[in-house]
């Protein structure tokens, strides 16, 4: 069964793509999602706050006290000696390139220009076949419109692809206004493919001690369904990839994802729950699934079942959502309460 895929001018063996996680960390772990089946692999994020406090804190150790030595400042090295920042990611990507013969995608997670253009530009160097920019950005200002925070997308894609020459995938958060205008801003501002969607962590509050603590909770196969609705609605509408994170579990999950016009799909919560080892299923489910439905080929699945191609495009709009609510009714035991008390005397209990 023929499952190859093409993503971001690369061509995959499998729509199976390993996203940024903690367990991209590690060469060896790399290895075995190679062997397992994974098509491709995001690293782990190197973020921009990491970088910036890396610096400051080079800095106060390199400046504490040189007001008190200062015959001794001669013997301190330049701060680039140090290897802080960026250098060990890129010995990551570098050792994975060495490593693996499958694609190797660089990941930068942040929200401002400058700066990026340089770790963009180092990452190529490294080796990154191409590169996944996560802006993850939360807007809070309340003077700040819309299409401000639209445009802190378009900046930073921009100023990253004068840079390098690699490939670049926007991943995006699914709240914006309009998100098909968003997305077509984004394609024809030369990204090369879109990663619906990232998901924002929401934190919990602790009443005991009155604090804000994180509280991570790994996905379902139930929130495919936004990123699917998506990339349903833009498949064969504009001109770029289209990747689908968040929900992606089983063998189904990687085919909707497909239908819908994925060219691949991503896994991480899937892979922290239940190991790597998940590829090799996930890929033999995928071959049955075709075979037992004669397909030749991915490719034959891919955008079926798209906004463009489907017989009911209403079913991705508003007169799906009327028909779902329409069609629901509560069961009788969450009519008449938990209790077994029976329906009202209305409905002829007159016991």
């Amino acid at each position: 069964m023929d499952l190859s895929t093409t993503y971001l001018g690369m061509e995959l063996k499998n729509p199976l793509v390993a996203s940024s996680s903690p367990l991209t960390r590690e060469i060896s772990r790399l290895r075995q999602m190679e062997d397992a089946g994974a098509s491709a692999v995001v690293l782990y994020s190197l973020f921009e706050e990491q970088i910036r406090m890396e610096s400051h804190t080079l800095n106060e150790h390199l400046w504490q006290g040189a007001e008190s030595f200062a015959e001794a400042l001669s013997y301190f090295p330049e701060a680039a000696e140090y290897h802080t920042g960026p250098e060990a990611y890129m010995e990551h990507i570098r050792r994975a390139k060495e490593a693996l013969d499958i694609p190797v995608i660089g990941s930068l997670n942040g929200v401002s220009t400058g700066g990026w253009i340089e770790y963009a530009r180092l990452m190529e160097e490294a080796g990154a076949d191409a590169i996944e920019l996560n802006v993850y950005y939360i807007a809070t200002d309340m003077m700040m419109p819309g299409e401000a925070v639209e445009q802190l997308y378009l900046d930073v894609l921009r100023d990253v692809q004068t840079a390098v020459s690699i490939p670049i995938a926007m991943k995006l958060s699914p709240y914006f206004s309009n998100m098909a205008y968003m997305a077509n801003q984004l394609a024809e501002g030369g990204a090369d493919g879109l990663v619906l969607f990232n998901r924002f962590y929401q934190p919990d509050l602790d009443l005991e001690e009155l604090a804000v603590v994180p509280n991570l909770k790994l996905s379902t196969s139930v929130e495919l369904r936004l990123p699917m609705r998506w990339i349903a609605i833009l498949y064969g509408r504009i001109p770029t990839d289209l990747a689908l994170t968040s929900g992606v579990h089983t063998p189904m999950d990687v085919l909707k994802g497909v239908a819908a016009g994925a060219s691949v799909t991503m896994l991480a919560s899937e892979l922290l729950q239940n190991g790597i080892n998940r590829f090799q299923m996930l890929r033999q489910g995928i071959a049955n699934w075709l075979e037992e439905n004669e397909y030749e080929s991915l490719d034959q699945l891919k955008g079926s079942l798209s906004q463009i191609n489907c017989a009911e495009p209403a079913a991705f709009e508003r007169a799906n959502y009327m028909r779902v609510l329409s069609s629901y009714a509560p069961n009788e035991a969450w009519r008449y309460g938990a209790l077994n008390v029976g329906p009202p005397a209305r409905y002829g209990n007159r016991s």
